[in-house]
């Protein structure tokens, strides 16, 4: 396995104060892990405990939410550094880590950076300004990130006075019971100014204008209440709309995720496949020692 060359570290900003004596003096102490493509560094609240410095290759640093959706914070590549945040505070992992490549990184554990801090208290300032970077592009991620959301609590905003009065109305108007009721009232309004009701005056005599007034009014008032709730319910059938079509759009990248992520196993597969076959040819057709000659002498 390589070493680790100064010069690495001295492209990384919190080491970019140190003298050439001490960038060789930390790079003798730092240790290497190399990681396949696919392989997992660490896992979302994973101990914590060490930093680390992309040698080669790319690592991907990602989260889970609550609907166990994957967000990608940000893939690190060459130079760059991660993992520092639970290597300060001594908690979990706050985000999981993946090698999207073949990939060599530089460990840095605590130790490390206690001789840094007591030999540069500077170099404080530069990993703050990289723990504010982080938070910055995270907040960015969060507000333009595409989310589920819920209709009834994205309508749940009190409604007006006028509102509430429509939807009142519509529901009564939509019961079957309202249609009894009003069986019951008109063939009682008929019968009674029909005279048919003994010791009872037809005040409405046929006919009957204010039975028909009142029928027609009623009739407005309900259809403009029926319109009303009906143009709640369009706005409604909106937002559930647009969600089905941000669910449309997280499935579709799942799925391509998804895909390349088959892709570079089966990628993977075959360069382990290629290489064995090479390891295997290499030992058939090397020469064989310490064996007795078949011929006869």
């Amino acid at each position: 396995m390589p070493g680790i060359h100064p010069h690495l570290l001295r492209s990384i900003p919190l080491f970019e104060l140190l003298d050439d004596d001490e960038l060789k003096a930390l790079a003798d102490q730092l240790d290497q892990e190399n990681y396949l493509a696919g392989q997992t560094v660490f896992k979302q609240s994973d101990p914590g405990g060490k930093m680390y410095i992309v040698q080669s290759g790319e690592v991907e640093l990602f989260v889970t939410d609550r609907s166990k959706d994957k967000v990608i914070l940000e893939v690190v590549k060459p130079g760059e550094m991660f993992g520092e945040l639970s290597l300060f505070d001594q908690q979990p992992r706050s985000a999981s880590a993946r090698a999207i490549k073949q990939t060599l990184l530089v460990a840095v554990d605590r130790h490390d950076l206690e001789m840094l801090f007591s030999r540069h208290q500077d170099a404080i300032f530069n990993i703050m300004t990289i723990f504010s970077r982080r938070i910055r592009e995270t907040d960015l991620l969060l507000q333009e990130r595409v989310v589920a959301r819920n209709v009834n609590e994205e309508l749940a905003a009190r409604p007006t006075f006028s509102q509430r009065l429509a939807d009142f109305f519509s529901r009564i108007a939509g019961d079957m019971r309202f249609v009894y009721f009003s069986v019951i009232w008109f063939g009682t309004w008929i019968t009674w100014n029909l005279g048919l009701i003994p010791g009872l005056e037809p005040f409405d005599p046929f006919p009957f204008g204010l039975l028909t007034m009142i029928v027609s009014l009623e009739a407005i008032f309900l259809a403009t209440f029926v319109m009303i709730s009906q143009n709640r319910q369009a706005e409604r059938e909106k937002v559930r709309n647009d969600i089905e079509y941000e669910v449309n759009v997280q499935a579709e990248l799942g799925i391509r995720d998804l895909k390349e992520r088959v892709d570079d196993l089966q990628e993977l597969l075959v360069n382990h496949l290629s290489r064995m076959n090479e390891n295997i040819d290499r030992i058939q057709t090397a020469p064989r020692r310490g064996l007795p000659d078949d011929r006869s002498s």
